[in-house]
């Protein structure tokens, strides 16, 4: 329970029972969200290298080194799974070829695949992201990314909690200000009050969450003290291979000469020297102090330390010796399974949100016209390829093995190097269309006309082509009677 009637589930769900949210609600929602931001900030500071282990005070009175030292696995965890989950970007396409291609001029026109990719790493960094659908000064319907620091969903009490309401806020000059964007309303706050209110075009909330799974887990979440302990670990190694470097000089039972004064002609702190001289002594020692030398314990820990990192965030690491030599991709997909099963979570979550996204921006009628926004929902298709080497060979065998078994689109769609299914069957009918006029031109018995002129043009009178049509002659002779 946040304030009055809102409350925030376990999952970090904010719920509201009615569709109009009060200002003192939506305070309380912002200031829960706050209180969460700090640790998607920790999470943004893993991702950057801005690590805790950077922030700690040095100990100016110790002399022993203090090394800070950064392995960033946050970054390369999360960009390694972004890169496979969405570095082929999903292909989105409508039934209707017309309608298509106006939907592709908008995804191009919005950089569509870009900002998605961007939601996936936020996902990936954060457990959750948004995108919310506006339209800007010329009435085009655009959309923006929001990160979960400066926005958030709020959902109705029903089984399937319905958006009721995005919020997205900020502070400028210490004072907070913002918008909430309900199914018929956008109204503007500033600090604890509704300011400015207008009407959505949308008929429905014109944003969505994205997540990867039900409890808004991410990747940085799932390594975050994996990768503090690394780190600690790390620099203490080197801390430890800086003090073997300082090594002390032992000179026992020997007197070495001193200078005019009657000291030693060696700086005792300097160079690092314990001397102790003897006089009477017959057996002089020399030597450097040994100090224990715990490198093989450090490298295991370093060692468990990084697979359990991999194996937590369930990413294939791709310099481990598995993915050493020349592995088919059938072979390759099977080191990869773990995350391949947990991108195949992650996409049907992304399906369910891309759809309700694009079924509300185009069921608004300003990217192909006027249509039912269910109908539209029904048919859009979403195909997501994962980013991994491509087994040619394998995927060419198998769509002729689907020859006569399938319809020609579903045998494309086997192939990967196949973009847009439709698109290349179109160019398969053109070019066997022009493979029969270029054979038809070739033999020995085709026409002058089909052979045509000079430079291909055609030389024949409209007599002459009538005779090619079947028509026996041209014109208005066909009209004249035969002589008896």
């Amino acid at each position: 329970m946040i304030a009055g009637d809102a409350y925030v589930t376990k999952q970090g769900v904010y719920i509201y029972p009615n569709d109009e949210v009060d200002i003192d609600s939506l305070t309380s929602f912002i200031l829960d969200n706050e209180y969460r931001a700090t640790h998607y900030r920790k999470n943004y500071d893993l991702y950057t290298g801005q690590h805790d282990i950077l922030r700690k005070p040095h100990d100016l009175q110790s002399a022993r080194p203090d090394n800070r030292l950064v392995s960033n696995w946050a970054n390369y965890v999360v960009d390694t799974y972004v890169g496979y989950f969405m570095g082929k970007p999903p292909k989105i396409s409508l039934e209707s070829d017309t309608n298509n291609k106006k939907l592709q001029d908008w995804l191009n026109f919005n950089s569509f695949q870009d900002k998605l990719t961007e939601v996936a790493k936020q996902v990936a960094v954060y457990g959750r992201s948004y995108m919310l659908a506006y339209q800007n000064e010329n009435s085009d319907t655009e959309v923006a990314v929001i990160d979960p620091s400066s926005g958030f969903m709020i959902y109705d009490t029903s089984i399937n909690q319905k958006p009721i309401a995005f919020v997205r806020y900020g502070y400028f000059n210490n004072q907070l200000n913002g918008e909430i964007y309900t199914a018929n309303k956008i109204k503007e706050f500033s600090e604890k009050q509704f300011t400015k209110e207008k009407t959505s075009l949308f008929k429905e909330v014109p944003a969505v969450e994205f997540i990867s799974n039900s409890e808004r887990l991410s990747i940085v979440n799932k390594i975050k003290t994996l990768v503090d302990e690394y780190d600690r670990a790390f620099s203490q190694k080197a801390n430890q291979v800086a003090y073997f470097d300082e090594a002390y000089l032992k000179v026992l039972g020997i007197t070495l000469p001193k200078d005019d004064n009657g000291n030693p002609i060696f700086n005792l702190g300097e160079n690092k020297i314990l001397y102790s001289p003897d006089p009477n002594a017959t057996n002089g020692d020399v030597d450097f102090i040994s100090k224990p030398d715990g490198d093989t314990m450090q490298e295991n820990m370093l060692n468990r330390l990084k697979d359990d990192i991999f194996q937590t965030a369930m990413v294939a690491n791709l310099n481990d010796e598995a993915f050493s030599g020349n592995a088919s991709g059938v072979a390759i997909k099977y080191k990869l399974l773990s995350m391949q099963n947990q991108a195949a979570v992650e996409e049907r979550k992304f399906r369910i949100s891309l759809r309700n996204l694009l079924g509300s921006v185009i069921g608004m009628g300003k990217v192909i016209g006027t249509v039912d926004k269910e109908q539209v929902r029904k048919d859009l298709h979403f195909k997501f390829d994962r980013n991994v080497p491509l087994d040619l060979a394998n995927q060419a065998d198998t769509a002729s093995k689907l020859t006569g078994i399938t319809s020609k689109e579903t045998q494309l769609k086997t192939l990967d190097i196949v973009d847009d299914p439709k698109k290349e069957m179109q160019r398969i009918a053109d070019e066997q269309a022009e493979q029969v006029k270029q054979a038809v031109k070739n033999t020995a018995s085709a026409t002058d006309l089909v052979k045509g002129g000079n430079n291909g043009e055609d030389t024949q009178q409209p007599q002459e082509r009538g005779l090619l049509e079947g028509s026996g002659t041209s014109g208005k002779e066909m009209d004249k009677p035969k002589p008896s």
